[in-house]
């Protein structure tokens, strides 16, 4: 073996293994591939939170014509939430109920494009989708001229007597709560499609089989099968429903605001900065306790 390795070649030289890679050489290269999509983050998501985290913290009795300054005025949040409580209670409210009722209609819908479609099953996830390629605003104002009180299903309603003569639906919270729903309804959708969609047929007539009646099948087999697309679903929706303000705005009055519209009056139109970056502050933080006890929740067999 050793005489075949110094067997000269055609050029006179003697062949020889290649040299053995350098260990550790690619070591840095996943980070750099990082380091583009991390700088992105740090300038446009990090740094803002960071700067809105010293805005809450400003003197609260400072202004634009006289600055303001970071005093660590941590007074500002338990000041903004005694200030706005009903608000942040409402905008839970709110997007709860809208989550129920998007669940009422959303599954079923996710369910039947999965399994029952056939060959329509593409065309009824674009009408699906279709409506998120108009403008949010440009639907919310639609929801207000269907909601109107000259309109057509308020005239319905007041027909078969379910709502009385002077009955209205515009400006109350079931407007606020019907607009949330439809609007944010694709994103229940779209993550129950993807997780019904792989749900093999065979194991509902597995099911049927074993003598298990639809209701039960439905709760052993089913819905734990399609609970990834179901937690993923139901956050989509419930986070930003939480934090909207467009809604609440177009569709209610004053009444029915939510915690959105209150940071939206503190940033735009009061310029009080300090109490708009701690109710900021208030909300994700709420919003991140709700979404750790429901993933802490989801987790368990309980939520079966």
């Amino acid at each position: 073996m050793s005489a075949l390795a110094h067997v000269p070649t055609g050029s006179g030289q003697s062949a020889s293994p290649p040299p053995a890679a350098r260990p550790g050489r690619h070591r840095f290269l996943p980070y750099l591939l990082l380091l583009p999509g991390a700088a992105w983050l740090f300038l446009f998501f990090a740094l803002p939170l960071l700067q809105l985290a010293a805005a809450s913290l400003y003197d609260p009795n400072g202004t634009l014509s006289t600055g303001y300054a970071l005093t660590w005025a941590f007074g500002n949040y338990p000041t903004a939430l005694q200030q706005y409580w009903p608000q942040f209670t409402r905008s839970f409210l709110y997007a709860g109920i809208a989550l129920v009722l998007a669940l009422l209609m959303g599954y079923p819908l996710a369910y039947a494009i999965a399994q029952k479609a056939g060959r329509w099953k593409n065309l009824l996830l674009v009408c699906v989708v279709a409506p998120m390629f108009t403008s949010f605003l440009v639907r919310t104002l639609a929801w207000k001229t269907i909601l109107s009180d000259n309109g057509w299903l308020v005239g319905l309603l007041r027909d078969v007597h379910l709502l009385g003569p002077d009955g209205r639906l515009l400006a109350t919270p079931i407007a606020v709560v019907l607009g949330l729903t439809y609007n944010f309804l694709p994103f229940l959708v779209l993550p129950l499609y993807a997780s019904l969609e792989r749900l093999d047929y065979r194991l509902l007539e597995a099911a049927s089989d074993l003598y298990a009646s639809p209701l039960k099948t439905f709760r052993r087999v089913t819905l734990p099968l399609s609970m990834p697309g179901l937690i993923a679903g139901t956050l989509l929706f419930f986070i930003p429903a939480t934090g909207d303000y467009i809604n609440a705005e177009l569709l209610g009055t004053p009444n029915e605001y939510m915690i959105g519209n209150v940071i939206d009056s503190a940033f735009l139109v009061r310029l009080d900065y300090p109490q708009g970056a701690a109710l900021s502050f208030l909300l994700m933080s709420a919003i991140l306790a709700v979404v750790f006890v429901y993933l802490r929740r989801a987790g368990t067999e309980e939520v079966l």
